[in-house]
């Protein structure tokens, strides 16, 4: 049986667990915030910048490279969808799931499309439970899991409800002690090649809109920069809609990208430039969009070009670029489509309250650009993972094959 591979968890993470989370009702969003706690977790790399490049190592090694025909929607319109509280782990997120009879906290992962249990909590069959009989199985980088397909309930939130969701119930699984599972939200045709009888599994954001229950194909993502290692809101999912009260201006969308590999998880295509004179860092290539990934990675060459510009230096005991004087540090470009997307000088920094969860020191500064580990042309260039997303208000749009970007009142603040 073919296995995905995807990149999940890092060093550093924050979880929540809970039960019956308060849902607030505002403009017809459904709202639950997830309380957050932060702690450091060893994955056996010698440091935070090896196990990222670790992440994109087995992204890029292990792509199936199908061709697959990219439309491009140009249905902009907003509805009012259904929100579900994320937590930020860092690289990921954990939401509250009702399945079946139970209550699970699942990572939620952009770079998979499997939803499954059975790693931290018993599975707990409801009245209408249905097992397929069919096996199931993913293999990811920090783990993996194998079990059987079953048919059963699914409680997203309040209206968010799929009665007949494919689930995977793990007989074994490893690197997922924390978690009960995971919540996938990646295209559909990762599924392919993991279950038996050949096909795919349609995702829980398919069924949603399938069964009417939301008008659009996606899920947008809100995430906060982190200030506290306390506990605090930092993170939700909207399903079928935007939220307008999470981002400023406009949305906008560019279609996945037509390269092998990108395009088999949310790839578009972007270039990178340095500074107000535009220092070339990297040209128009294809990359990745992912809840999975900490940093931003570019490519080797295009990684070394941003060292030079900036003047940092590789730190050995985090992995990370430092820099000595963070005044002199310049704002990262991100054209993608027609629109620049500025990542400040300040966003550009590791949040020097997690310092000490990756071995830095306490008024160090540590750059969130990594490298990849390949030189251009691997198809896939850059990753955007959270730090991106903290600054920006991103829509994984199914439905048209396209990601949309917007800012936030967070893209230029000075948190960190």
């Amino acid at each position: 049986m073919a296995h995905i591979s995807t990149i999940l968890l890092a060093f550093v993470s924050i979880s929540a667990v809970f039960t019956k989370p308060l849902v607030e009702t505002r403009d017809n969003l459904v709202s639950m915030p997830i309380a957050a706690r932060i702690k450091a977790q060893s994955t056996g790399a010698k440091n935070f910048g090896e196990s990222e490049r670790a992440r994109a190592k087995q992204l890029l090694g292990n792509g199936r490279e199908r061709a697959a025909a990219r439309a491009i929607g140009n249905d902009t319109t907003e509805w009012n969808g259904v929100n579900v509280p994320a937590t930020d782990l860092v690289t990921s997120y954990t939401v509250s799931v009702g399945i079946g009879s139970g209550q699970y906290t699942l990572l939620v992962a952009t770079g998979s499309a499997n939803t499954w249990i059975g790693s931290g909590k018993p599975y707990r069959p409801g009245p209408h439970s249905k097992n397929t009989g069919r096996k199931v199985s993913v293999k990811y980088l920090t783990g993996s899991f194998s079990g059987t397909e079953y048919l059963d309930k699914v409680t997203l939130a309040t209206g968010l409800v799929i009665p007949q969701q494919s689930i995977g119930i793990a007989s074994k699984s490893t690197g997922f002690d924390e978690f009960d599972g995971i919540l996938g939200i990646g295209p559909v045709d990762l599924t392919d090649g993991t279950i038996s009888g050949g096909g795919t599994v349609p995702t829980v954001t398919d069924n949603l809109f399938s069964q009417g229950t939301i008008p659009k194909n996606q899920v947008a993502i809100s995430f906060v920069p982190i200030t506290s290692t306390k506990k605090e809101v930092n993170g939700e999912l909207t399903f079928g809609g935007t939220d307008s009260s999470k981002f400023t201006g406009n949305i906008t969308y560019t279609p996945i990208a037509n390269t092998a590999r990108a395009n088999e998880f949310w790839g578009i295509d972007a270039s990178v430039t340095y500074g107000p004179s535009n220092i070339h860092i990297l040209s128009s290539t294809a990359g990745i969009v992912d809840t999975g990934t900490s940093l931003v990675l570019l490519a080797t060459d295009a990684y070394r070009a941003y060292q030079r510009a900036t003047g940092a230096y590789p730190d050995k005991a985090t992995g990370l670029l430092k820099i000595d004087d963070p005044s002199k540090l310049k704002s990262l470009f991100f054209t993608i489509g027609h629109r620049k997307l500025e990542l400040t000088a300040n966003a550009q920094i590791w949040p020097r309250i997690l310092n000490s969860k990756i071995n830095g020191t306490k008024d160090g500064t540590y750059l969130i650009i990594g490298d990849t580990g390949y030189h251009p042309g691997f198809n896939i260039d850059f990753i955007l993972g959270v730090a991106f997303h903290r600054r920006y208000y991103i829509v994984y749009d199914t439905a048209n094959k396209q990601v949309g970007f917007a800012t936030t009142s967070h893209t230029f603040a000075t948190t960190n």
